[in-house]
């Protein structure tokens, strides 16, 4: 009897352990319901995905920063501010942002495949970025409703989001103006109408090229290599859609666009004047160093060695070697930028027709008796491609109504080239 009474006893315990586990069990499964609402709604105060709502007072304007001397900076820039001062928002979205640690840097960026980015900074520091290397601020107040400063206001949020930030930078097609011209038209949709017309009037249309140079007058040498580097495509001629990929163009397609009827910009403020030096001429030696004067020289160097060779029986092709190894050696890399980049502008480039990359290491045979018959027809082939160049670049201005085959400074290469392909070709 004893035995059996401790028996049920035990039992009695056992089950009131069970019970009370059960009962820790609820509590913590009740808990972890608790913090999975907690966090939820944290998340959701403090996501960009449902990003903070603002305020009656909160502004939204188009920052534009004027160029710079650096090349990188010579084109300007755009930005986003939001500003809410009753929920403590001070926010400038800036899509033209990269990051020199990324793996591969300089390769990814001779390549084009550098992945940009949007950051997010005060305005302080655009301000302050903007007066020490001494570039105007332009702030234009944008005239968009609460729901519509609340609709860019997510998607801005929503775009930095580290899974979306960064995005694949093209200069003529999706870069820190591009992206800011399509987040206003996200954001406002067909309330939101752009000027459509060229913002220099219908007949004063200019190509992606024509505008790149314009701002380029005071870099002749980058303007060169620039437009060494591109192809076709950069001679198409800009709609006023893509004309906005320059940040001024940006601002000035702002100014004439409307909204629900009305004018987009509220109100334009500079906020930032950038003092400008005073005019003087540039030094001579500047000329001397021009790309203009270096091809004329070097137009000017083959028509004397032409004259002085012509006289001579026996000629040497030291000068020869050096200028087209040097022209093959461009080309070789203007065909790189062609086949092997992702920069959008390079294809099709017709400067490969004189810059051809077969004179290295061709050029090297000119002079040997031994490949003297197949030296002949390599000129004479050479001296077609110059022709072709000539005959498609005039062509094709005509029919496109803009320049083609820029820069200007070929025309005195090619003319070079011709007048000393056209000697050699009965002197190799």
């Amino acid at each position: 009897m004893k035995s059996l009474s401790l028996l049920q006893e035990n039992l009695k315990r056992v089950k009131g352990k069970v019970k009370s586990v059960k009962a820790k069990v609820r509590l913590l499964a009740s808990a972890q319901k608790t913090l999975l609402v907690l966090f939820f709604t944290l998340y959701t105060l403090h996501s960009p995905l449902f990003a903070q709502p603002l305020s009656k007072d909160a502004k939204v304007s188009l920052i534009t920063v004027s160029p710079g001397e650096e090349l990188y900076s010579s084109f300007g820039h755009n930005a986003l501010w939001v500003s809410d001062p009753i929920q403590g928002i001070d926010r400038v979205y800036n899509y033209g942002t990269f990051d020199f640690r990324t793996e591969g840097f300089y390769i990814k960026f001779m390549r084009g495949t550098l992945p940009y980015q949007l950051s997010v900074s005060p305005m302080y520091y655009t301000m302050y970025g903007a007066q020490v290397e001494n570039r105007s601020v332009t702030e234009q107040v944008l005239n968009l409703s609460q729901n519509q400063k609340q609709k860019l206001f997510d998607f801005l949020e929503n775009n930095y989001l580290p899974q979306n930030r960064q995005y694949a930078y093209k200069f003529f097609y999706d870069n820190c103006a591009t992206r800011l011209r399509d987040a206003l038209k996200a954001a406002c949709g067909d309330s939101l109408k752009y000027y459509n017309q060229p913002i220099q009037g219908t007949f004063e249309a200019k190509s992606y090229r024509n505008w790149m140079n314009s701002y380029l007058g005071n870099k002749p040498w980058a303007r060169f290599g620039m437009n060494l580097g591109i192809g076709l495509p950069s001679d198409h001629v800009a709609t006023p859609q893509e004309e906005m990929y320059l940040p001024d163009n940006l601002r000035y397609h702002a100014e004439r666009a409307k909204i629900g009827g009305q004018k987009l910009v509220l109100q334009r403020t500079n906020l930032f004047e950038a003092t400008k030096p005073d005019p003087t001429s540039p030094p001579f030696y500047q000329f001397l160093l021009s790309p203009q004067f270096v091809f004329i020289l070097l137009m000017g160097l083959f028509v004397q060695l032409n004259t002085y060779q012509k006289k001579r029986e026996k000629i040497s092709f030291i000068f020869d070697k050096i200028i087209f190894s040097v022209l093959g050696l461009a080309g070789w890399i203007l065909l790189l930028l062609w086949i092997a980049t992702d920069h959008g502008v390079t294809n099709w480039n017709l400067h490969l027709l004189w810059a051809f990359p077969l004179h290295f290491p061709v050029i090297l045979f000119l002079g040997n008796p031994k490949y003297s018959h197949w030296m002949k027809k390599y000129i004479l082939l050479c001296l077609i491609l110059l022709v072709v160049f000539v005959v498609t670049a005039i062509v094709s201005s005509l029919v496109l109504g803009t320049v083609i085959g820029q820069p200007i400074e070929a025309v005195f290469i090619i003319l070079g080239l011709f007048y000393r392909l056209y000697f050699l070709r009965n002197r190799v």
